[in-house]
């Protein structure tokens, strides 16, 4: 199992974050302090960095910069508010393997987690198949039983979801979460709504409403 170091200060984004990643399969380690996460990191049990830039004691270019300077090539994703493209730069020159501005979507970080870890893995686990239903996750293409279905690009990172964990019981507020993003209202009916329109496109038995918790992918 990959183990993935969270870096931030702000908890409900921790929080966030290793939900995400614990649904992908992925262990986690969450610090809020950039000293303790160059120490953390300095370990060498850990498989990437999703790294905040504005920490306590230390900022995260320079926790990159120290790792960078040990030869340490491990991914960093770097994680922050700060969005202009000069700090873009900054990050990418210090070395991060790639940058994220918040607020950010919770499907494309981890697409990006997924890329990486590729990168580094030469894994090339990039077609999901569930029954007659098949995701190819680089060219974005769903079939059904063969023939190609056409998916919005929120369609396909929920339907992603449920063949990621075929049989398990996701909540509104996962997947709310894990498609959507951080910031969109948790009492909206959207979920429902594209489950409805998923249901009509890959056929109706394959997700399954679980009172009071989810749904299903049968």
């Amino acid at each position: 199992m990959t183990r993935i170091l969270v870096v931030d200060d702000e908890p409900h984004i921790v929080s966030l974050v290793t939900r995400a990643l614990h649904a992908e399969g992925h262990e986690t380690v969450a610090v809020d302090d950039g000293q303790e996460a160059l120490e953390r990191a300095q370990q060498g049990d850990l498989d990437m960095i999703i790294l905040d830039v504005g920490l306590p004691s230390m900022d995260g270019f320079e926790v990159l910069r120290h790792l960078r300077a040990t030869g340490d090539t491990i991914p960093v994703i770097m994680l922050t508010a700060r969005s202009s493209a000069h700090d873009a730069v900054d990050g990418l020159d210090a070395g991060a393997s790639d940058y994220v501005p918040k607020p950010f979507s919770v499907a494309e970080l981890m697409a990006r987690v997924r890329s990486r870890m590729r990168e580094r893995t030469g894994a090339i686990t990039m077609v999901l198949t569930h029954g007659d239903v098949t995701l190819d996750i680089l060219a974005r293409r769903t079939t059904v039983a063969g023939r190609e279905i056409d998916l919005s690009a929120r369609e396909f990172a929920l339907a992603e979801q449920f063949l990621r964990n075929p049989g398990a019981v996701l909540s509104r507020e996962t997947l709310l979460s894990q498609v959507w993003g951080m910031d969109f209202d948790p009492g909206s009916n959207v979920v429902d709504v594209y489950v409805r329109y998923l249901r009509s496109k890959l056929g109706s038995d394959h997700i399954v409403t679980v009172r009071g918790e989810g749904y299903r992918w049968e």
